[in-house]
């Protein structure tokens, strides 16, 4: 999943790549259909996802922090003048977002009222969203922290209200057996995540 959560998971890879300069990390982003498909087949150790997960399939770690929700507009645009966004702030939009996004998350903020809402596209990697957004041919409903909305960007970000946040988990395959470095990895995982928590 795409997340600034991401950050705290980095500081393992860091961690571990201090006492291990040669090692390499190979990260694979991807709707969670492709993520499952392929930590099923063991070609992956780990996943991160943005849905809740089969607790009787996976071994779960959930991460400390969720993210939030919210719109990204050109800085100009009248709602950017707004503290947050109201569902009926978007009626009428056209509207990118990610189809995990529209599908899971969204309806959790707004019920069956998401088919009043506009999709004009959907994508799997924010920052390509924020491109057209920039160009004016819509608005992203996205993580906050997600693209680029400082002044200099063009862009701004809103938070959706009501507030709608999503969780975050890493998994991997029950009785999976790893080797040393990916058991020290979820080790120092939750380490770091226990550290956030005090």
């Amino acid at each position: 999943a795409e997340t600034p959560a991401m950050e705290q998971i980095t500081k393992v890879f860091q961690s571990i790549h201090a006492d291990y300069p040669g090692i390499q990390f190979n990260i694979f982003s991807g709707d969670a259909a492709s993520v499952f498909e392929k930590l099923d087949k063991g070609l992956l150790d780990f996943a991160v996802l943005v849905e809740r997960p089969d607790y009787a399939k996976y071994n779960v770690i959930k991460m400390p922090e969720s993210d939030r929700w919210g719109l990204v507009m050109p800085a100009g645009c009248v709602l950017a003048q707004k503290d947050c966004i109201t569902f009926e702030d978007l009626l009428g939009l056209p509207l990118f977002c990610s189809g995990q996004g529209w599908h899971a998350d969204l309806p959790l903020w707004c019920g069956k009222r998401i088919n009043e809402l506009t999709l004009e596209g959907s994508f799997r990697l924010s920052y390509n969203a924020s491109v057209f957004t920039r160009e004016g041919l819509g608005y992203l409903l996205t993580f906050e922290h997600l693209v680029n909305t400082s002044i200099e960007s063009g862009l701004v970000f809103r938070p959706l209200y009501p507030e709608l946040t999503t969780d975050m988990f890493i998994i991997w395959k029950k009785h999976q057996v790893f080797t040393p470095i990916a058991e020290r990895f979820i080790a120092e995982l939750q380490a770091e995540f226990n550290k956030n928590k005090a």
